[in-house]
């Protein structure tokens, strides 16, 4: 007669033995896509050592690849996604994050307004593909360090004519 409780406690000990000792341990990377040799992403409108009223526009650049919304897989191209203060790179290899301090521009948008508490702060941008996955190698920007003053006059227009979001 069989024991229902020997019979699943021994199919518990088989799955678990039958596992590989890898899986208990770190996730296993996502292939990522291949970044444009050259690629570059940056700030067009601001830049390192700015002080900047609390609201304000960031204008993001490209150059060497293209921009397409999430979820849209083609090559060369990818989304933006701005790091606002962050003291470490998220993980390289998994989706990014979607925190108030790692903000997506999914839809491909080339802008947003921001609006940071006085102080100090660092931004950066890092372009990812559809999957939200940081192409291979890396296509970011330099950290730039900013300081929001609420006595800072208001942002001048720069970027190119007809910019939009």
């Amino acid at each position: 007669m069989w024991n229902g409780k020997k019979v699943l406690a021994g199919i518990f000990l088989a799955l678990i033995l039958a596992l590989p000792l890898g899986a208990f341990g770190e996730t296993p990377a996502v292939p990522r896509s291949p970044s444009a040799e050259g690629a570059e992403v940056g700030f067009a409108n601001i830049e390192d050592g700015d002080v900047l009223p609390p609201v304000f526009t960031v204008r993001f650049s490209i150059s060497g690849m293209g921009i397409a919304p999430a979820g849209v897989a083609i090559d060369n191209t990818g989304h933006h996604h701005l790091l606002i203060d962050i003291e470490e790179l998220p993980d390289m290899n998994g989706p990014l994050p979607a925190t108030d301090r790692i903000r997506h521009f999914g839809k491909g948008q080339n802008e947003t307004t921001l609006e940071l508490p006085e102080g100090t702060h660092t931004l950066q941008l890092l372009l990812a593909d559809h999957a939200h996955l940081p192409h291979d190698p890396p296509v970011m920007s330099d950290v730039i360090t900013i300081t929001v003053d609420a006595d800072a006059p208001p942002q001048a227009a720069t970027g190119e004519e007809g910019a939009g979001p």
